[in-house]
């Protein structure tokens, strides 16, 4: 299994829209076979920082996920949200 933190921190006026559209991708992430888990959780110390929490079966349904329609979506929508560049971080689940 493969695990992906990926931390993205939020314009503050975009909270709301953000969280709709990460919460939209995220059902529809759940739905796909290689996906354990999507989850998006947000900081208690600081409300415009958030992380996704994606567990795939392999590396190949990580690869898979971002040829979706609605990562592309979520990705393009993104873009004017952010206020850095989001990061990932992997690991392995033990």
């Amino acid at each position: 299994m493969l695990v992906v933190h990926v931390h993205i921190k939020i314009k503050p006026e975009c909270v709301d829209r953000f969280i709709a559209a990460s919460l939209e991708n995220a059902s529809y992430s759940r739905q796909e076979p290689g996906i354990a888990r999507f989850d998006l959780v947000r900081s208690q110390d600081d409300p415009n920082q958030f992380v996704l929490e994606e567990v795939y079966r392999d590396t190949e349904a990580a690869a898979a996920h971002k040829t979706t329609a609605h990562y592309a979506k979520w990705r393009d929508a993104m873009v004017d949200m952010m206020a850095e560049p989001r990061f990932s971080k992997k690991y392995t689940l033990l």
